[in-house]
């Protein structure tokens, strides 16, 4: 496990009416994430409801045009709050009010970012958490935006061997359906995470999901430390988690969060990629496999063709229609919940206007 030299010196600070310390947790999905947010949920003192993943809405958002107007930047509200309503999982006992949302935050610096987070600490603060964490791993690409915001903001940077990752990307409709796309698509998000460890390293703690997969205790020990909160017995536990039992029934995504992480299971990738993707895969983020201690089992030295790429984005379409399609067969539950969601974002996109 690596994490910042400065990280057990943080206080935890919280803004001049004492809301609760805001943490994103970066940099990708399919990391282990629902793992870690589960665990941690335990405590009273944090709180991390189903994220939202605002990177979806993020397309939209130049079309509400000029935020310093008031109708503009309360459509906009009104907006955000609707994709929290049409989220898979409910956040529990939170209704928001679009206009009461509005005028706490009219005379804030106004952003997408910052309605989100009045979303997220007013649900922190309903359950009088000291730490509320966003698990909309996506959001490390606005990450500066973030900190201008929230100064006080931490970061979790949890890793995961490429190979691992890649190869439960490639099952999981919310990523695409390559290993060498999904591939690029770790790259990124690690170049991206460094550059915050980089700047701001008091701010990030970095985790390996292999670390708690062989020791739970010690890695959430070391969470707990980082965001200056208690540490308990029952974080080990996932069966105290209703939330864990709940969302493990909805969809095949999520179905091994109600029991304890499997150490075997970190090698599963040797059965499910091919020698050629895996050193595709390890060609593509040798340097940050090197860098948190990850053994390649290739000479990680191919490049990349335009061809290649290209062929990689037509199998990845074809794949996603398929998968689609699938999910209607076999999880009728998951797949209308993901279509209400996406066809939520679809009529927001039939709605505002182009020329914006």
């Amino acid at each position: 496990m690596a994490e910042s030299d400065s990280a057990s010196s943080i206080e935890k600070t919280t803004t001049s009416n004492k809301r609760p310390t805001p943490v994103l947790m970066i940099p990708l999905r399919r990391c282990g994430s629902h793992a870690l947010r589960l665990r941690l949920n335990n405590s009273k003192e944090f709180y991390s409801p189903y994220p939202l993943h605002i990177v979806d809405f993020m397309p939209l958002v130049p079309r509400y045009g000029d935020l310093s107007d008031d109708e503009s930047y309360f459509r906009l509200v009104v907006d955000v709050v609707g994709l929290q309503a049409a989220s898979m999982v409910k956040w529990k006992d939170m209704v928001f009010d679009p206009v009461d949302v509005f005028e706490s935050i009219k005379n804030d610096q106004r952003s997408v970012h910052r309605i989100l987070w009045e979303l997220l600490l007013r649900t922190g603060e309903h359950h009088h958490a000291s730490i509320v964490m966003d698990k909309s791993l996506d959001s490390v690409h606005y990450a500066e935006e973030l900190l201008q915001l929230f100064p006080n903001m931490l970061f979790l940077n949890v890793v995961r061997d490429p190979r691992a990752q890649v190869a439960s990307m490639n099952k999981a409709i919310i990523h695409d359906y390559d290993s060498t796309l999904n591939a690029l698509a770790w790259l990124e998000a690690h170049q991206l995470s460094r550059d915050i460890i980089q700047r701001h390293p008091d701010r990030v703690l970095t985790i390996r999901y292999e670390d708690f997969l062989s020791n739970q205790e010690t890695v959430l020990r070391a969470i707990c430390d980082f965001f200056g909160i208690q540490f308990l017995p029952e974080m080990l536990d996932v069966t105290h988690s209703s939330e864990a039992q709940q969302i493990s029934q909805m969809s095949a995504l999520w179905a091994t969060n109600r029991f304890p992480p499997v150490m075997a299971n970190k090698d599963k990738f040797k059965q499910q990629l091919s020698m050629q993707e895996i050193e595709v895969i390890e060609s593509l983020t040798k340097e940050f496999m090197q860098l948190y201690g990850y053994e390649m089992m290739t000479d990680a030295n191919l490049e990349l063709s335009p061809e290649v790429l290209a062929a990689a984005k037509d199998k990845s379409s074809k794949g996603r229609v398929e998968a689609w399609d699938s999910l209607k067969h076999d999880n009728y539950k998951d797949y209308v919940l993901r279509r209400f969601r996406a066809d939520y974002l679809a009529s927001l996109n039939q709605r505002l206007p182009v020329h914006a």
